[in-house]
């Protein structure tokens, strides 16, 4: 009788072109159809379904070059629908931890999930049971690649992906030589585009050649991140599953306009709405800002209007998450640079110095601050249940006609009772 044995295993989760099955969630007639999901202002193809991608279309390519195929072979097309996304991965994330609560949440689509408290003859059983699951619950398809170590299950992810199974498991198999074979080295997690051609000048072209490569050469002809990731393709574990989300240091919200911006109110509409965006987002994570910095630029290609590009930085008296307080400084810095005759292509606000939020009150705390921060909480709580922007500041404006193109929105919003469909039942 053989015993049950325990080896190091990571699992990566990755959601299937995962806006594109975000939105076929709450459409079925598109299930099994060609479909697109476009980037902010509709400009580039950032999803595709396995049927677009069998028609030709490209990953990142510009929504007019690939417009004569997408009309041709009746493509549906949607917008980006960050709000919706955002939700279902929140929701994904969740039903992970069902199975091991400390995962690493990688990124909106994939997760890394440590499986060594199960048995190595039952891991495809569990990544059978953890598809069925997030499939059940949330609606959304996924490719799990097991491995013992993270490099190496991105590779068996990759190949997952190719499989009906959505499984790959490199667990109790002796030679994976053959498999890394079929693998790019551009394919491999962490070799990027110079890393790549540095391989290509040096004869390796797949996973398997930079695994079987002299110990003395890596060290010799690359760095730490080259070294680590040749250990990992052996076999030999040199990234831990992070545990723990790092809080982030800034937070940058930005957008290229739906149309040129010339008028100052128009850029102040906009400003005013990406810092309410921004403070909702750091006071999420219980984070209070040092400064501000307020950037705006034009076009570089539209060189016959004249190209402008200027930013300014304020530090607050106080780090603070106070959205009016955000407002207003960030205004004062847009006025400063702001100048007439140009036609802006884009804008955005970096909240800089985030350090974690406290209750201490300081030398030039008043019964004020108490009442923003109930206030600041209050929008927060009726913007999460009734969708973003319900409640927002008159100077973020109403119309709004800077915003950028969603000629394919679909207009599905988890989080905003107005969205949910309406059933109609007959007697």
């Amino acid at each position: 009788m053989s015993s049950i044995q325990y080896t190091k295993k990571i699992a990566l989760i990755d959601c299937n072109s995962f806006y594109v099955s975000c939105e076929r969630l709450f459409n079925p007639k598109i299930r099994k159809k060609p479909v697109v999901v476009l980037s902010n202002n509709d400009g580039c193809i950032v999803s595709r379904s396995n049927e677009a991608k069998a028609l030709g279309i490209k990953m990142g390519e510009p929504y007019f070059k690939a417009k004569d195929i997408i009309i041709k072979n009746n493509v549906h097309v949607f917008s980006s629908n960050y709000s919706l996304y955002g939700d279902l991965s929140r929701r994904v994330m969740r039903t992970l931890k069902r199975f091991n609560s400390d995962i690493e949440v990688y990124s909106i689509d994939e997760a890394f999930i440590d499986l060594s408290n199960f048995p190595d003859s039952e891991v495809e059983k569990v990544a059978q049971e953890i598809r069925a699951t997030v499939l059940q619950w949330t609606g959304i398809p996924t490719s799990i690649g097991i491995a013992k170590t993270k490099t190496l299950s991105k590779v068996a992810n990759h190949i997952a992906k190719k499989k009906q199974s959505g499984i790959t498991s490199f667990i109790g198999v002796e030679n994976i030589d053959p498999l890394l074979e079929k693998v790019d080295i551009n394919d491999v997690w962490g070799v990027g585009k110079q890393l790549t051609k540095f391989y290509h000048k040096n004869g390796i072209y797949n996973a398997k050649q930079l695994k079987n490569k002299s110990n003395t050469w890596i060290k010799k002809s690359s760095n730490v991140l080259g070294s680590r990731t040749a250990m990992e393709l052996r076999g030999i574990s040199c990234i831990d599953i992070e545990k723990t989300k790092s809080k982030r240091k800034s937070c940058v919200v930005s957008r290229s306009f739906g149309q040129r911006v010339e008028k100052y109110q128009e850029l102040k509409e906009a400003v005013a709405g990406y810092c309410l965006n921004a403070s909702e987002k750091i006071r999420s994570e219980s984070l209070t800002a040092k400064s501000i910095t307020v950037f705006i630029r034009t076009s570089p290609f539209q060189s016959r209007f004249g190209y402008y590009s200027n930013s300014k930085t304020i530090d607050f008296p106080i780090a603070t998450n106070d959205s009016i307080e955000i407002v207003k400084t960030a205004l004062i810095a847009l006025e400063s640079i702001f100048k007439n005759g140009y036609r802006y292509q884009k804008a955005g606000v970096l909240l800089s110095g985030l350090s974690e939020a406290t209750n201490d009150k300081n030398l030039f705390s008043t019964e004020k601050d108490e009442k923003i921060k109930c206030l600041m909480k209050s929008i927060d709580n009726t913007n999460y249940r009734y969708g973003r922007s319900t409640l927002s500041l008159a100077s973020a404006g109403v119309q709004k006609r800077w915003n950028s193109k969603r000629q394919h929105y679909s207009r599905i919003d988890t989080s905003d009772f107005h969205c949910l469909p309406t059933i109609k039942a007959t007697i």
